[in-house]
């Protein structure tokens, strides 16, 4: 037989109260989470584009052969730097000299012949006055000398002719800049019935960069300019490269809008960008992006990128925290974006509190416990992450 236990009277009587209390309380509520904060800022900021072109050589001379013969000698080094008027290449001047040679010798005949025919006219000028001679024999005299004249021009600039082409058997650069690869080499027969390429030289420095632009970019870049928003000199403006690992170019380059070119086909504007290249890094053919300042605005509210949910056409959100810490969803237009922040148009005042961290925990209407976001503390949690992650 089991023993019968009994509570007291006072145990019965709280049992009913405790179970009402904890009905009338519910589930254990949520604590205001925790996020951090960036006041929009109004900021004064460059409108920028960033545009794809291929770099191209200023000048680009094609060294070919402009008389027949033999090549006898390559006097460059592949891939250096050449002044204008060095000697490239030397074909065989034998042929060449023996023509210029049979050219004085055509010459100094003519000079004989129009010196015999000189001396006969004058002859015959005092014997026609006294009828020593026909008129006849003297006006054929005249003509003579009239040939013998053109003979002799004839002659000199057969000459002339054989000493350019003996002075184009030394082939010479015909602007400054980097030579190519050879593309005959000694012994090859060059120049014969055609003008046979050797050699290719660009200049480098400075060195161009060709883009293409939609006309609508170029027409309101070309306003900001003449509004003075953007300090342009002598129809140009400043623009920086990006090369295809993603670095900057040291050095700044100007827009020659007097190069434009329209494409009727797409409409599209390539455009001519000029930089300097000291240390000929860049190189004709290589793949890179410029970016160019389209306007300046002032006065304008920013807020960092990665707090904006964005929406089709230019909208997005943001969670603002209002003045009695309670988490708003707020709907912003944005326009551009500089460096990792949106120009918000619409919808967003200066000094707003927007959250940064935490989004994910407040929720539209509830209370949070706001701070101020900290870069560096931001950047030191992630950098934790990251090594607990690996260890």
């Amino acid at each position: 037989m089991r023993p019968l236990y009994f509570l007291p009277l006072t145990s019965l009587l709280l049992l009913p109260a405790c179970q009402k209390k904890q009905a009338a309380g519910g589930p254990p509520q949520m604590p205001p989470a925790a996020v951090t904060f960036v006041s929009a800022a109004t900021e004064t900021v460059s409108i920028t584009r960033q545009l794809p072109g291929r770099i191209d050589p200023v000048r680009l001379a094609e060294v070919r052969a402009r008389v027949g013969g033999i090549l006898l000698e390559k006097t460059f080094q592949e891939g250096a730097d050449v002044k204008a008027g060095d000697v490239l290449f030397k074909i065989d001047p034998a042929p060449l000299e023996a023509v210029k040679e049979n050219a004085a010798a055509a010459l100094a005949r003519a000079e004989a012949t129009l010196h015999q025919n000189q001396t006969q006219l004058d002859r015959y000028k005092e014997l026609v006055t006294s009828n020593a001679v026909s008129k006849q024999a003297y006006d054929n005299a005249e003509s003579a000398v009239k040939v013998a004249e053109a003979e002799l021009k004839a002659a000199a600039a057969a000459l002339k002719t054989a000493e350019l082409n003996l002075g184009y058997a030394t082939v010479t650069a015909p602007i400054s800049g980097r030579v190519g690869r050879a593309q005959v080499t000694e012994g090859a027969l060059v120049g014969e019935g055609e003008t046979t390429l050797m050699a290719v030289i660009q200049q480098l420095d400075p060195i161009y960069f060709d883009f293409t632009q939609s006309s609508a970019d170029l027409l309101a870049l070309q306003r900001a300019m003449k509004s003075g928003e953007i300090q342009a000199e002598q129809g140009k403006t400043a623009a920086k490269l990006l090369l295809e690992d993603g670095t900057e170019y040291s050095q700044s380059g100007k827009i020659l809008f007097s190069e434009a070119v329209v494409d009727p086909t797409t409409g599209m504007v390539t455009l001519r960008a000029e930089f300097p290249n000291p240390e000929k890094i860049l190189l004709p053919g290589m793949f890179a992006r410029v970016r160019v300042v389209q306007a300046v605005k002032e006065n304008v509210v920013t807020v960092p990128q990665r707090t904006v949910t964005r929406t089709q056409g230019g909208g997005g959100s943001v969670m603002v925290i209002d003045e009695s810490n309670h988490a708003q969803i707020r709907m912003i237009q944005t326009d551009n974006a500089v460096g990792d922040k949106w120009v918000v148009t619409s919808g967003l005042k200066a000094g707003e509190k927007v959250i940064v961290e935490g989004l994910l925990k407040a929720r539209p209407g509830a209370p949070v416990v706001p701070e101020p976001f900290q870069p560096a503390k931001a950047a030191t949690s992630q950098a934790e992450a990251q090594d607990g992650k690996k260890g």
